[in-house]
């Protein structure tokens, strides 16, 4: 073994002593988490869906709401078609804000996609449930902040919950148990590129 390969060796020893000293002051959560995934980057619905990959592999149920994407034929909508059991899709938006170009029709489609989610959140049903675009909706003024953060508060202690969509306001940030930021860096959309099937969609 070369030098270089023992103190390598020695440093790992040491990174996993500290690591597992760290991991013995931690505890099971025994509650769902709220988790929120927001900012200006590419990946806070991509990373809600990975979540969900990752809970079917556990064999636990997933309830998702979709606030915004309408219509639109998407990959997941054709893949989670495949776990009727585990998954329980609902597209409940009438599509993008700037196609419908209704305020009060958004609103109404808001309200009756947030009645859905917290049926699911509180029924006890659900491992996880992922509130998809939450915060546009949020951010346009369809549904009351504070009604909405009671409702994910109020949810059964079994299930988990993402709230996706970038300008999460501070209440439901104050209220996470995790907030990750997706920042752009470079999006092929920038580069004139148009939304890719199976990247994008």
């Amino acid at each position: 073994m070369s030098e270089q390969d023992k103190a390598h060796n020695a440093a790992m020893k040491k990174v996993q002593i500290r690591h597992r000293e760290k991991m013995k002051k931690k505890t099971k959560p025994d509650r769902g988490l709220l988790l929120v995934n927001t900012g200006d980057g590419k990946g806070k619905s991509t990373a809600a869906l990975g979540t969900i990959v990752r809970a079917l592999g556990w064999g636990h149920r997933v309830g998702i709401v979709q606030f915004i994407k309408g219509t639109w034929k998407t990959g997941e909508k054709q893949f989670f078609a495949r776990f009727p059991d585990l998954v329980d899709l609902e597209v409940m938006g009438q599509g993008f804000t700037w196609d419908t170009q209704d305020r009060a029709k958004d609103i109404v489609a808001a309200e009756k996609a947030w009645r859905r989610s917290v049926e699911m959140m509180s029924s006890g049903d659900y491992d996880l449930v992922v509130l998809d675009e939450l915060n546009i909706v949020l951010r346009y003024d369809y549904l009351r902040e504070d009604e909405v953060v009671e409702g994910l508060l109020a949810r059964s202690e079994k299930t988990s919950v993402i709230v996706t969509g970038r300008d999460a306001p501070g209440k439901l940030l104050a209220a996470a148990d995790q907030v990750t930021e997706m920042m752009n860096i470079r999006h092929p959309f920038q580069a004139g590129f148009k939304a890719a099937r199976g990247i994008d969609f």
